[in-house]
């Protein structure tokens, strides 16, 4: 018998990330799970990665919000209105707890579960669940999302978070690179030049050429200064995320601020270190099924000693044999 299932959470990068655990537990516990997720339309291609996953049902509310009243949005709020309205789910499960996905579940027609008055970010949004679950706020996201989710189909969940990116990841050949994402959303993100100096002379020494990710044309100039001079070390120019996680797969290592991408990183089972300034790693730390660290705090960067001796950690931990990414 099947179970259909609408999943709600649109954003952002490394929050989908986040989910897919989740999803992977879901679909092991479960019987005839078809499960359906709304996503934010930039982001859409993640859920699509996971093989349990039916169907991603994109939305723009980033885009609409600009626009909310333009005849186009209207017709493409109308249109998944529609495409909501005529399927009949046995769970919607909001997995965001936020008045703007609220107003994507009020949408669909099911059983709608979602998180209690105390758990939820805006608590608000619990009063428009069926079912409400108590899950505790102050714990990583990964466990906050795989606790809700076994909370709302009855089943405990054990074991490491499976990601369910073995179709990008199987196979795949790792090679002699180091992945370097030195952009962030907001400037107080940001990590002093001299710092990522003395990590390049360290990767470079190692024999590892230098692959630095960027997205908008200010991130591409400061991508360039960082490696002005160098060898071996080069900007790639902005791709697609299904792109970008082909290049992530290969990496010998992951070295970058709070991102998605590197959130991403992790997931794709390289060894990732992340450095928190901004943000605490409290809820949001890296986790995949290679090394990872998480280091820093708010308002605390890590100096460039501690992620050296990460770095060596990695690369120790990882160093003979190395495997194809995915193998078993």
């Amino acid at each position: 018998m099947t179970t259909r299932i609408l999943i709600v959470r649109t954003s952002s990068l490394g929050d989908l990330v986040h989910m897919l655990p989740a999803i992977s537990d879901v679909a092991a516990h479960v019987a005839g799970a078809e499960i359906d997720w709304i996503a934010e339309e930039s982001f859409a291609e993640i859920p699509s990665w996971h093989p349990a996953v039916h169907e991603v049902i994109p939305v723009a509310h980033r885009r609409w919000r600009k626009h909310w009243w333009s005849a186009q949005t209207r017709r493409e709020r109308a249109a998944l209105r529609e495409t909501l309205a005529g399927r009949r789910y046995d769970i919607i499960l909001d997995m965001q707890a936020l008045l703007k996905s609220v107003w994507l579940v009020r949408q669909a027609r099911g059983r709608r579960h979602g998180l209690d008055w105390k758990s939820a970010r805006e608590p608000l949004a619990s009063l428009f669940y069926d079912v409400r679950h108590r899950v505790e706020f102050w714990q990583p996201a990964i466990i906050r999302q795989r606790t809700l989710a076994a909370a709302a189909f009855g089943y405990a969940f054990e074991g490491a978070p499976d990601f369910g990116l073995q179709a990008i990841t199987d196979g795949v050949e790792v090679q002699p690179v180091a992945l370097i994402m030195p952009s962030a959303s907001r400037d107080d993100k940001l990590w002093p030049a001299p710092a990522w100096q003395q990590v390049f002379d360290n990767l470079q020494a190692r024999g590892l050429g230098l692959r630095l990710l960027a997205g908008n044309d200010a991130e591409q100039d400061r991508a360039r200064a960082l490696i002005e001079g160098r060898d071996n070390a080069q900007v790639l120019p902005r791709m697609g995320l299904r792109q970008v996680a082909d290049e992530l797969a290969q990496a010998r290592i992951m070295v970058g601020l709070d991102s998605g991408l590197t959130h991403l990183s992790a997931g794709l089972g390289r060894p990732t270190i992340g450095i928190y300034k901004a943000s605490t790693p409290v809820r949001t730390p890296l986790q995949g099924p290679a090394y990872t660290a998480s280091l820093g705090e708010r308002g605390q960067a890590p100096d460039a000693g501690q992620v050296l001796a990460a770095i060596g950690e990695a690369l120790d931990a990882a160093r003979s044999p190395v495997p194809a990414v995915g193998a078993a």
